[in-house]
């Protein structure tokens, strides 16, 4: 229900979704897993999970709608952590923490970049909308540090999270390695390729008339930006 309740919803809705209310369910999920969980349930759980993510990896790979490929990417991204919170320990706890602050920024930035294309050339399609950086070179760089950041590009806060949530279910059990490499490979290539395929080119017919960035979207842009950078030099200040 998540891709679809995030493309049907307006910008709004889609990055309160993700920046704030999946979150929350991710909060619930630390103080809702009882310490002595059975294995039998974290066992099929976590394969769920890790699985999720090379489907959603996958899914993204073909998606043609840019709405639909940010929120098949957020459901992805939130299987990392609801593995790094069954295994209950400090380290998957704290990776778990990060990565959700870093993904909630990352986001809905995301959302918001997608909702500027739309407004001035009325499609999702990713193929109606290259050439981009000719029109709005300023807004492309905001899709860079968007796209790098989902990524896990280093040094940034997502890496770190994505690393210590890596790690700790390898020291869980080393099978699960296959999984998550894999689907932070597959993460790669898609963001690239978003990337690559909105910004780069040549403008359409109807791209022509595109307006620059406003001040507010400006302003919203460095409102995600600025902490992202922050958190990225210091990850201690989410603590």
């Amino acid at each position: 229900w998540l891709p679809k309740a995030h493309v049907e919803a307006p910008i709004a809705g889609s990055m309160v979704l993700a920046a704030v209310l999946l979150k929350l369910g991710g909060y619930g999920i630390i103080r809702m897993t009882p310490t002595n969980i059975s294995t039998t349930l974290i066992y099929p759980t976590i394969a769920m999970a890790t699985w999720g993510i090379i489907m959603t990896g996958l899914t993204c790979l073909r998606k043609t709608d840019l709405k639909a490929l940010i929120a098949y990417s957020s459901v992805g991204h939130m299987g990392l952590v609801a593995s790094a919170t069954l295994i209950q320990t400090p380290w998957s706890t704290s990776g778990a923490v990060i990565l959700m602050v870093a993904h909630g920024l990352t986001s809905s930035m995301l959302f918001c970049l997608a909702n500027m294309l739309y407004e001035r050339t009325s499609t999702r399609m990713l193929i109606a909308m290259r050439g981009m950086q000719k029109a709005m070179p300023l807004m492309t760089s905001y899709w860079l540090i968007a796209s790098l950041t989902n990524l896990a590009l280093p040094p940034t806060i997502n890496l770190i999270g994505e690393i210590q949530i890596m790690t700790t279910l390898f020291n869980w059990s080393p099978l699960t390695i296959m999984m998550t490499a894999t689907g932070a490979t597959i993460t790669a290539i898609y963001s690239l390729q978003m990337f690559m395929t909105s910004q780069q080119g040549h403008l359409t017919k109807d791209s022509k008339e595109v307006y620059p960035a406003q001040t507010r979207e400006l302003l919203i842009m460095i409102l995600h930006a600025l902490p992202i950078l922050l958190l990225t030099l210091d990850s201690e200040l989410i603590n």
